[in-house]
């Protein structure tokens, strides 16, 4: 895949987050890898905004712009280390969703309560209240990147991680509706989550054919 296919894929998932109401004004960031570089999203913008000329292209090893000069996301530091730590990572998507952010008001962990939770996120993590845009907040989320593929940020929102664009967005959407899930159940009475067992029954189901039908199926 070339540079400006990554950059034309990530301004189609940037109109995805705002039309999803994932995030709102000029809030969130996403960025993807290609070669030794990662293509993030300017500061000041919307994310439905950003042409797909407008990404900044960003030396991985060096932090240095190589690119059209405008300054990136402020949350720079956390993409960056994120790459940097797991080399695995090929996109990461961080977003203000609603229901995410009143999770963390009221709760830190989680729980795996359906099958689609299960096959595409897994055990989500929690990262407590950093101030936004410092190097302690990428420093806390960078502890948590090699055990979970979704990271809660307390009183802030959700940082998604994936191999590709679409599964660090969809990771998002499924935590999102988790979050919705769980605090209409909880409306009622404590939500019954998977066991063990449960979540690891969905895991042996031929997993990677699983997730690959259900991002089809979403994409669809």
């Amino acid at each position: 895949m070339s540079s400006m296919r990554i950059r034309e894929e990530l301004s189609n998932y940037a109109r995805k987050t705002v039309a999803n109401k994932l995030v709102v004004g000029p809030g969130g960031n996403i960025s993807a890898k290609h070669e030794h570089n990662m293509y993030l999203s300017p500061s000041g913008f919307a994310l439905d905004e950003i042409e797909p000329e407008q990404w900044v292209e960003v030396d991985i090893a060096s932090g240095a712009i190589t690119d059209n000069g405008l300054r990136p996301s402020s949350e720079v530091l956390m993409h960056l280390y994120a790459y940097r730590e797991n080399p695995h990572i090929g996109a990461i998507v961080h977003t203000h969703p609603p229901y995410c952010i009143a999770f963390t008001l009221v709760e830190q962990d989680l729980p795996v309560m359906f099958p689609d939770q299960a096959a595409l996120v897994g055990k989500t993590a929690y990262v407590p209240y950093v101030l936004p845009t410092t190097d302690r907040l990428a420093d806390a989320f960078v502890e948590k990147v090699n055990g979970a593929s979704s990271i809660l940020l307390g009183n802030h929102g959700l940082v998604t991680t994936g191999r590709n664009l679409r599964e660090a967005y969809y990771r998002t959407e499924v935590v999102e509706e988790s979050a919705k899930i769980y605090l209409i159940a909880s409306a009622i009475r404590a939500p019954k989550a998977l066991t063990e067992e449960e979540v690891e029954e969905v895991a042996s189901l031929e997993s990677e054919a699983y997730r690959i039908q259900l991002l089809r199926k979403m994409n669809g």
